[in-house]
């Protein structure tokens, strides 16, 4: 049984990373899948021609999605996206949970969708992600606003994006301190209405001290 328990209207910090820390992610096109995935199944509906709009967001840095099939997918989301950071070899999400087992039928779509995905691609077999992904339940709104700061901190870790983690595309670091590209499938609200402005957040991101919550996440 998992040791953190999902409970609706909670709010969790989420990991996984690639088996025997291997590279989840080679190209554009495979971050923009996970990407995909981590946006648009919030909500359980069927999505067909997945490599269309992945198509469409490497050549445009945008989803071609439809306002019908957006407002199907909000009408059955079951978790509330807050932030992210897709990283070489593993990813960080936070996310509410909004109806019971929303987070892990979530989880599930998401990473067996992108697992087949990519044995498919790299012609592979076998286990894509280190075991489960991991999760840690964020208790206060401190421990809320560190552990946003460390996921949008994560990209300082890949060589030559130390200090320009805020255009870093595989994050939601820029959402938060810009315009939101994602609208309502990225919730950054429960964290910036804590500051009284965006240059306050990035304060904290930038901060090297900041406190990190979530060691275990990375190191069980």
């Amino acid at each position: 049984m998992r040791k953190t328990q999902f409970v609706p209207e909670e709010i969790y910090h989420l990991c996984g990373r690639g088996n025997e820390k291997q590279k989840l992610f080679l190209d554009a096109r495979d971050y923009a899948r996970f990407l995909f995935l981590i946006l648009y199944f919030q909500g359980n509906v069927s999505i067909n021609h997945i490599s269309g709009y992945v198509s469409f967001f490497v050549k445009r840095r945008a989803f071609d999605i439809s306002k019908k099939l957006e407002n199907k997918l909000l009408a059955k989301r079951t978790v509330e996206l807050v932030s992210f950071a897709i990283m070489p070899n593993h990813f960080h999400i936070i996310v509410e949970e909004s109806e019971e087992n929303g987070i892990s039928e979530y989880m599930q779509r998401v990473l067996t969708a992108y697992a087949k995905y990519f044995n498919t691609k790299y012609k592979k077999s076998g286990h894509v992600f280190q075991g489960p992904f991991r999760a840690v339940h964020i208790e206060d709104n401190e421990q809320l606003m560190y552990t946003s700061a460390y996921v949008h901190r994560n990209p300082r870790e890949i060589k030559g994006w130390k200090h320009k983690e805020h255009t870093y595309l595989w994050s939601s670091y820029q959402d938060y301190l810009g315009e939101n590209r994602w609208g309502e499938f990225l919730k950054p609200d429960s964290i910036l209405e804590q500051y009284g402005n965006t240059n306050e957040y990035k304060k904290d991101v930038d901060g090297s001290g900041a406190k990190d919550f979530s060691d275990e996440l990375m190191n069980p």
